[in-house]
C-alpha cells in the first residue's frame, strides 16, 4: 500500500530542515526555518493533488483533499506541527537507517560516546528485525512531529491517486510553534471547516489519545540584596539561597523523573541568577483539574510564606495557564474515538488508549470548538539524541490515516 523507501526519502528530506521554534520570538512562526518548511509542504500538497493550498500570513499551511463521494459526510481534519523542540539541537540533522535491527546496542556517533541500547531503552527490542531511523548522536531526529507530517502526506498522496476509495472532503493543516505552546493560537477553526480532526503527533505504534495534561507555566522572580560578603551580616539577602528555599517548599518527589501515567508533577525547567536576583521557571502538569489547581495553590502559598518571612516582599510569582485536558470536549463526541480505534484495528493493530503526558495542538483546538484527539506517529524518545522511529511504524500510521478517512465516509 505504501512504499517504505519513498516514505523514508520524504522523512529524511524533511528532517534536514531546521525548524526549531523559539519562545523568545513573538512572531508567528517564531523561526525562519518554519517558513521554509511550510513552503516545501505547500508545494508537496499541491503535487499530491490537493486544492485550495495556502501558506497564510502566520505560516499555517492548509489544503483540501477533495471528496470522492457525492454522499454528505463529515469533513475530517488531519493536523501535524512543523516545528521541532527548541530544547535540543536541530541543526545539521544527519540521520541514518539501521536496517533489520539486530537487537544490539547502536553506536550513534563514530566516537562511541552516545549509545542507544536496549538496556537503557528496552522498547528497542520490540522492533527487532525492523528498520530504525536514528540520529548521529549530536542532534534530535525531528520525528516529533515530522513523522506525523510525512504520514499525512503519504496518506493524502495515496488517496488522491485512488479515487475509487470513497471518502469525504479532508482538510489538512500543518501548524507552527506547537513545541512552545502556540500551535493553535492563530488557527482559524471556522475557516478550516472540519467537523472533527486528529493530530498525528503521538508516540509508539497503536497509540490513541484523548486525554492530556492540564498545563501551566510558572515564573518565579526573586529580588535579593548584594553587598560585599565581608560585611554582609544582617545586610545581604542572597537571591540564590532564596531560590533553593522556594524549590524546597514544593512536594518532594513530584517531578517528571518520579511520575508516570496519570500522576502530575512540578518541573523546574530553568534556574538563573546572582546574589542580587534570580529566576526560576517551572511547568506544572496534572490530568485531574482539581489536582492541577491545587498545584498552583501550593506554589502561590510557598511564595506568600516567603514574602511573609522576608520583608519587604522578595518573591514575585506569575502563573499562565497553557492548555487543559481535552477529555471534557471529546466525551460528547466519543464516537470519533471509536472510529479511530476501528481504523487502527483495520490496519492490523490493537489500539493502545493512554493519557498523553504532555499536550498537543488538539488540546487547545478541542476547546476552540474543533474536537481533536491524537494518533500515534511511531516515534520514541522525542526531543533528544536518543530519538528513533521505526519505518514500519510510520507505514502503519499512514495506513491508519487512510482507513480513518474511508471510515469517516461511512458515518
Amino acid at each position: 500500500m505504501f512504499d517504505p523507501v519513498k516514505l523514508c526519502e520524504r522523512f529524511l528530506r524533511y528532517v534536514k530542515i531546521d525548524t526549531r521554534s523559539d519562545a523568545s520570538v513573538m512572531d508567528c512562526p517564531s523561526t525562519k526555518g518554519q517558513w521554509e518548511f511550510g513552503a516545501v509542504l505547500k508545494e508537496d500538497l499541491m503535487r499530491a493533488g490537493c486544492v485550495d493550498v495556502i501558506q497564510d500570513e502566520n505560516g499555517y499551511v492548509t489544503g483540501t483533499l477533495q471528496a470522492s463521494t457525492d454522499r454528505k459526510v463529515p469533513v475530517l481534519g488531519l493536523i501535524a506541527h512543523m516545528d521541532t523542540s527548541p530544547d535540543f539541537s536541530g541543526r545539521n540533522v544527519n540521520p541514518r537507517i539501521i536496517s533489520n535491527y539486530s537487537g544490539d546496542s547502536i553506536l550513534l556517533d563514530p566516537a562511541g560516546r552516545h549509545v542507544l541500547s536496549p538496556e537503557e531503552f528496552p522498547e528497542l527490542l520490540n522492533y527487532t528485525g525492523q528498520d530504525l531511523i536514528v540520529t548521529d548522536g549530536h542532534t534530535l531526529l525531528g520525528a516529533d512531529d515530522k513523522a506525523g507530517v510525512v504520514e499525512i502526506m503519504e496518506a493524502v498522496t495515496w488517496l488522491a491517486g485512488h479515487p475509487e476509495v470513497p471518502h469525504g472532503k479532508v482538510r489538512i493543516c500543518f501548524t507552527p510553534d506547537e513545541e512552545i505552546g502556540r500551535g493553535a493560537d492563530r488557527f482559524d477553526v471556522r475557516g478550516f471547516g472540519a467537523d472533527f480532526a486528529f493530530t498525528i503527533d503521538g508516540g509508539p505504534i497503536g497509540e490513541l489519545e484523548f486525554e492530556n495534561f492540564n498545563a501551566a507555566g510558572v515564573q518565579v522572580r526573586i529580588q535579593g540584596r548584594n553587598v560585599h560578603p565581608g560585611t554582609a551580616k544582617n545586610k545581604m539577602i542572597n537571591a540564590l539561597q532564596l531560590a533553593m528555599e522556594f524549590h524546597s517548599r514544593l512536594p518532594e518527589g513530584e517531578c517528571p523523573e518520579n511520575t508516570e501515567g496519570y500522576e502530575g508533577f512540578y518541573h523546574l525547567t530553568k534556574i538563573d541568577g546572582t546574589v542580587d536576583g534570580a529566576q526560576l521557571d517551572y511547568i506544572i502538569r496534572d490530568h485531574d483539574r482539581s489536582l492541577f489547581e491545587r498545584k498552583k495553590q501550593v506554589m502561590q502559598q510557598a511564595a506568600a510564606e516567603m514574602n511573609q518571612k522576608y520583608k519587604p516582599a522578595r518573591i514575585d510569582l506569575s502563573i499562565r495557564d497553557q492548555y487543559f485536558n481535552m477529555r471534557e470536549k471529546i466525551e460528547p463526541v466519543r464516537h470519533i474515538i471509536d472510529l479511530a480505534a476501528r481504523a487502527i484495528r483495520e490496519a492490523g493493530l490493537e489500539p493502545v488508549v493512554i493519557p498523553i503526558r504532555g499536550g498537543t495542538d488538539g488540546a487547545k483546538l478541542s476547546y476552540m470548538g474543533l474536537p481533536t484527539p491524537n494518533l500515534f506517529t511511531g516515534g520514541h524518545n522525542y526531543h533528544g539524541r536518543f530519538e528513533f522511529v521505526p519505518v514500519q511504524s510510520m507505514v502503519k500510521a499512514s495506513e491508519v490515516i487512510t482507513h480513518l478517512v474511508r471510515l469517516t465516509a461511512e458515518l
